[in-house]
């Protein structure tokens, strides 16, 4: 029975220190983000652990997670604002009227990436990305259709 109760307070004792050590990695590699962003994800995301956080291409700090099986990204300001929510999808997940929209007006183009956001400027949207020489072109559509923005 010693043997029993020991054997279990070392798998305890290493299960706490790796379990630290994640969280210690963790807090580390988050070091330069600035808790405004760190609070700010905590609060939209109550249920999902802090990933962790980098900087993009346009300044904003951005977060890789997965939530109900899903991957999704989350954009933030340096002052903790969040900007927006995108996830991939497939473009037979797109609205309907979308996808119509598609196979005429773009049956041409390939299409190389589907996102759906959410974002605090625009709403709901849809992003599709197109392949075009040089810079990808895409095009962001509402719910309904709408185009609300190109790129």
């Amino acid at each position: 029975m010693k043997n029993i109760i020991a054997s279990f307070a070392i798998l305890l004792a290493i299960g706490t220190s790796s379990c630290q050590e994640q969280v210690a990695k963790k807090e580390q590699k988050n070091a330069g983000v600035p808790v405004e962003v760190l609070i700010s994800f905590q609060k939209k995301y109550p249920k999902e652990n802090i990933p962790e956080f980098k900087t993009d291409a346009h300044g904003y700090w951005e977060a890789h997670f997965k939530e109900k099986g899903e991957k999704y990204r989350a954009d933030f300001n340096a002052d903790g604002t969040w900007r927006e929510t995108e996830n991939s999808i497939k473009v037979s997940e797109l609205p309907k009227v979308i996808q119509e929209k598609l196979n005429t007006t773009y049956a041409l183009y390939t299409i190389t990436e589907v996102e759906h956001v959410m974002s605090a400027k625009y709403g709901e949207f849809y992003d599709v990305e197109f392949k075009q020489k040089g810079k990808n072109h895409d095009i962001m559509f509402k719910k309904d259709g709408t185009i609300i923005g190109e790129d």
